[in-house]
């Protein structure tokens, strides 16, 4: 299975296989994802690839060449 290369908002890139849980390859890179229930209900999660809003408790990495990840912000929060 190949890599994907993730782009993190700290400037620094890491390498996830397709699959894995948005929390597992963040951990794997160093970086917190803030989190709340861990079951997708409560948003605290939330970060954005290339573009699209998904929460990370529920979400895994796709299968995509590269991806860029930014945190989402709530402008209701």
């Amino acid at each position: 299975m190949k890599n994907v290369k993730i782009n993190w908002p700290n400037k620094e890139s890491s390498n996830s296989t397709p699959g894995v849980d948005w929390l597992k390859a963040a951990h794997d890179a160093n970086i917190e994802i803030p989190t709340g229930c861990l079951g997708g209900s409560c948003g605290a999660c939330e970060i954005e690839v290339n573009g699209v809003v998904v929460r990370a408790c529920i979400a895994t990495v796709p299968n995509e060449k590269e991806l860029n990840v930014e945190f989402f912000s709530d402008p209701y929060w």
